[in-house]
């Protein structure tokens, strides 16, 4: 299995910023693309930002030029950097990865997701 944990969230005020950090840890064999949802109350789940093992990134219109989401592949961590915050910003971030490990017996690919954790953009 790989496991992901999520750490960073919290509350901020409008305009503040919040870097938002994902580890992957477990019997790892790679990585491929690793990225950020997030889903509001009510709101169905939506990417706000991945980053494939190529180096290439893609984000949501909505925070193109506020968020910037970065990885170090030496550590299996993907960060999430999001300045001027907005209330609309307030929801549960997910980590995303894509990738496989080992079972003991053999490779096994999957696509794995963290627990998620809360930002909340409120005055």
């Amino acid at each position: 299995q790989v496991y992901l944990v999520e750490s960073g969230g919290g509350l901020v005020q409008p305009g503040g910023s919040l870097r938002l950090s994902c580890a992957a840890s477990g019997r790892i064999l790679g990585l491929n693309a690793m990225g950020w949802y997030r889903q509001a109350t009510g709101k169905q789940r939506e990417l706000v930002a991945s980053d494939t093992s190529g180096g290439s990134t893609n984000y949501l219109d909505s925070v193109k030029g506020r968020f910037t989401i970065s990885r170090d592949n030496a550590k299996n961590t993907v960060y999430l950097q999001m300045t001027s915050l907005k209330p609309e910003d307030t929801a549960v971030y997910f980590c995303n990865a894509n990738g496989s490990y080992y079972n003991g017996f053999f490779r096994v690919s999957g696509n794995f997701w963290g627990q998620g954790t809360q930002v909340t953009v409120s005055s």
